[in-house]
C-alpha cells in the first residue's frame, strides 16, 4: 500500500477519537481499546520483526488496560496506572526475547521496537484522561484540529525538510485560532499545543519515508494510529500544565 494512506488513517482515528470525546465514557474506552488493538497488530507489522502475534498482544494487552485504568482512576491521578502497564508491557516483551532465544533474528531491533510499541499505545490513554480532567473537551478539540492540519500537510510528497516545518507552522497557526473560535485557551498556551502536536506526528512521518518496501494493510493501520493515539499524553499534560 501507497505510504500516504498512514496520513488517512491517522485522520480517520483523530475524527474518532475527537467525536469519541463528545460521547459517554464509555464510548472513549471503546475507542481506546479498538485503537490499542490496532496499534498492537500493526506495529509489528511495521516494523517487520519476527514473533508478530506474541508482540502483538503484548503491546495491544497493555495499551487496552492503560485506557481502561485511564477511565475509572480517582481523580487527579488519572494516569497514575499507566506506567505500571508501560513497565510490564516492557517486561513482558524482554520475557518474549528470552524465550525465543539466543540467536534470533533481529533480536535486538525486535526488542527496543516493541517497547517503543508499548509506550506509544499505553501513552493514548492521555485522550481520555485529557477528557476526564476539566469535564469539557475543549482542549481535544483544538489539538485535534491542530494534529489534522498536520496530518494533512504530511499527505504533501514534498521532501521532509519541506513538509516538516510546514506542517508545524501550520499546526502552530491554526490551534490559536480554534481556541479564540471554539475555546477559551489562551492564544500562547493554543499555540504550543499545535507546534508540539506538529513536531510529533511529522517526526513520524520521516519514519514511513525511511522505510524500505511496501507496506501491507496491517502495517499501514499501526503506524496510522499509533502516533495519533500517541499524542494524547501530550494533550494531557499541556492542559494541565499551561491552561488549568
Amino acid at each position: 500500500m501507497k505510504s500516504w494512506s498512514i496520513g488517512v488513517v491517522g485522520l480517520a482515528i483523530l475524527a474518532v477519537i475527537v467525536a469519541g470525546s463528545y460521547t459517554t465514557g464509555a464510548v472513549m474506552v471503546g475507542v481506546g481499546i479498538v485503537a490499542a488493538a490496532a496499534v498492537g497488530i500493526g506495529w509489528p507489522h511495521f516494523l517487520a520483526v519476527p514473533a508478530k502475534k506474541t508482540l502483538a498482544a503484548v503491546i495491544g494487552l497493555s495499551g487496552m488496560g492503560s485506557a481502561i485504568a485511564a477511565a475509572f482512576a480517582p481523580a487527579p491521578g488519572f494516569l497514575d496506572y499507566v506506567p505500571a502497564f508501560i513497565a510490564a508491557g516492557v517486561i513482558a516483551v524482554f520475557i518474549v526475547q528470552l524465550v525465543r532465544g539466543t540467536g534470533q533474528a533481529q533480536r535486538l531491533e525486535s526488542t527496543l521496537g516493541s517497547c517503543a510499541g508499548v509506550l506509544l499505545s499505553c501513552l493514548g490513554a492521555g485522550w481520555i484522561a485529557s477528557v476526564r480532567f476539566n469535564g469539557v473537551q475543549e482542549m481535544v478539540l483544538v489539538a485535534g484540529l491542530s494534529a489534522a492540519v498536520a496530518l494533512l500537510t504530511g499527505l504533501l510528497r514534498w521532501p521532509d525538510r519541506i513538509v516538516a516545518p510546514l506542517g508545524i507552522a501550520a499546526a502552530g497557526l491554526v490551534a490559536p485560532l480554534a481556541g479564540l473560535v471554539f475555546s477559551n485557551i489562551s492564544v500562547p498556551a493554543a499555540a504550543v499545543v499545535g507546534v508540539v502536536m506538529g513536531s510529533v506526528l511529522l517526526s513520524f512521518r520521516r519514519m514511513v519515508t525511511l522505510r524500505p518496501g511496501r507496506l501491507n494493510l496491517a502495517a499501514v493501520v499501526g503506524m496510522g494510529v499509533a502516533p495519533v493515539w500517541a499524542v494524547g499524553s501530550l494533550c494531557y499534560f499541556i492542559d494541565k500544565l499551561l491552561i488549568y
